[in-house]
């Protein structure tokens, strides 16, 4: 008898919610640890890690399965305005959770380089595809294929875009008269800037 009344307890999702931390050692070396780390540790840096809950929590069930078997990512340069404005948007407008990367420097540019094969703006990936520049019914389309809904079904509350992570990096010094321009900056696409 009282297992009946317990079974559905253990069907439910078990949430637990955890302290980890990060910190450098003398010799260099990164430590994760859910252990408070010596006095001598450098760059510490306590986290909260939920365990058993996904980013896409809460999110309509086809939502969640377009987003876990292909996932949007979108990137953008700070030249890009309209062409990059309006891929934004169409992701926006659906509903499609994404992340954004904006390619800013030269790393980013090899970066962009090796993952399409140039360096024009914008580039969205869904799952392993990859589609340079901006037409929206290609954009549509890709988003039909995965699965994505025509209309967003986010969460009252709920945005698209997520944030980006992007490692911190130290600039280099700029040339004399080129501060914040990168060597050679992503560009729109022909077809998009001509419409300019």
């Amino acid at each position: 008898m009282r297992m009946r009344f317990l079974a559905p307890l253990l069907l439910l999702p078990v949430l637990a919610q955890a302290q980890m931390y990060r910190w450098v050692d003398d010799s260099g070396k990164v430590h994760y640890s859910d252990q408070v780390p010596a006095s001598g540790a450098k760059n510490v840096q306590k986290q909260s890690v939920s365990v058993g809950q996904s980013s896409s929590a809460g999110l309509p069930y086809a939502l969640q399965q377009a987003v876990k078997n292909f996932p949007v990512a979108l990137y953008t340069s700070e030249a890009c305005k309209d062409t990059c404005a309006q891929a934004r948007e169409l992701l926006n407008q659906r509903g499609v959770p994404y992340s954004e990367t904006t390619v800013i420097d030269e790393v980013d540019i090899a970066q962009l380089k090796k993952l399409s094969g140039g360096s024009v703006v914008p580039v969205m990936t869904v799952g392993r595809e990859l589609y340079k520049g901006f037409e929206s019914g290609i954009y549509k389309a890709a988003l039909d294929t995965a699965g994505y809904p025509a209309s967003s079904q986010l969460p009252t509350g709920v945005q698209a875009r997520q944030p980006v992570t992007k490692p911190v990096r130290k600039a280099a010094p700029a040339a004399a008269g080129t501060e914040g321009t990168p060597a050679a900056a992503p560009q729109e696409t022909a077809d998009t800037a001509a419409s300019k």
